[in-house]
């Protein structure tokens, strides 16, 4: 197996997933010639012609009203938004019609598109480049949305969005695009949307995260195996909608204490809807109140302030203990 970065996993399941089917198309600002602003489409055109790897203008709305088009009637689009910032400009598209049509059509028609955008912090971005804001979508019922956390999820989980039946968005985190590599097979390998993974397992935490906040958390949980003998649970969401709380609810079965991160803003966050699950399905299973470990309810500052903004192993390990010592 090559060891890939995340940008390069990325290309490999369009790659291979376009080659399979030619109902795959690829459009978006500077997709083609340019190969993607973070070189995610990097060399398609080359190998599938201006027909299937489309520049278009800049015009986010009409991205994602060509790509509900286009999935109506037969074809599986796979847009790119060149910044999440810029993604609520498809809002009206996604909410009021990709989300919506199977329903209004009575399954006459799906929506099999997949919206691609990266997320999050941690790059020195400039304004609207940085935000983390996947509880839009996932408070959309008709919409899946799925975060991966590394190079091999991420292709697993892209090439899934592709053949899955109903619209996805696909975040994808720019501070991991190129920040490690890890094996990727050549064959084909798909993960299922709407299920987590437990990526350590302990019986003292149960520790909760998804995308970019996955490495600072498994950080976290290695200073307090080897500082305090704690073994923590180490769980990634991977979907946010549909939610998979069957394994969160059966980790706190087993360790009676939880801790939600992410980059996303506290107040109304993915991390409060876990929560709840928890309270609902293992009130009394919890030895403590859980706790959340977030971004700050404010615009996402610019790079001078970022890293005070997004969750760090260390805030991680501080909000761990004071659950640990209940």
């Amino acid at each position: 197996m090559a060891k890939m970065t995340m940008v390069q996993a990325l290309n490999l399941a369009l790659r291979q997933e376009m080659e399979k089917d030619d109902g795959v198309i690829i459009l978006g600002e500077d997709v083609g010639v340019d190969g993607g602003v973070f070189r995610a489409t990097d060399g398609l055109i080359t190998q599938f012609g201006e027909e299937r790897v489309l520049d278009t203008p800049l015009a986010e709305s009409a991205i994602a009203g060509m790509s509900i088009g286009m999935a109506a009637y037969g074809l599986k689009p796979v847009c790119e938004i060149q910044f999440s910032g810029f993604s609520y400009q498809t809002f009206h598209q996604m909410e009021n019609h990709a989300a919506r049509l199977r329903w209004r059509s009575q399954g006459r028609y799906h929506v099999p598109m997949v919206l691609r955008t990266p997320y999050g912090g941690g790059v020195r971005a400039l304004e609207h480049h940085s935000e983390s804001r996947e509880a839009y979508w996932a408070h959309t019922p008709g919409l899946k949305m799925v975060i991966p956390s590394g190079p091999r999820n991420a292709r697993a989980l892209l090439v899934s969005a592709i053949r899955d039946p109903d619209p996805v968005i696909f975040y994808e985190s720019k501070a991991l695009y190129r920040a490690y590599r890890e094996e990727v097979p050549d064959q084909e390998e798909t993960m299922p949307i709407g299920r987590s993974t437990i990526v350590r397992e302990g019986q003292d935490l149960t520790m909760i995260s998804y995308g970019a906040m996955m490495r600072p958390t498994l950080e976290a949980a290695s200073v307090l195996k080897d500082k305090e003998r704690v073994e923590a649970e180490v769980i990634d969401i991977l979907t946010i909608s549909p939610l998979d709380d069957e394994t969160v609810v059966q980790s706190v079965l087993k360790t009676g204490r939880a801790m939600v991160i992410h980059e996303a803003p506290r107040s109304f966050g993915p991390g409060a809807e876990i929560i709840t699950r928890l309270m609902e399905k293992a009130f009394y299973y919890l030895e403590v109140p859980i706790e959340r470990v977030t971004g700050f309810d404010v615009i996402t500052p610019l790079f001078s302030r970022e890293n005070a903004y997004i969750p760090n192993a260390q805030r991680i390990l501080r909000s761990a203990r004071k659950v640990l010592k209940k």
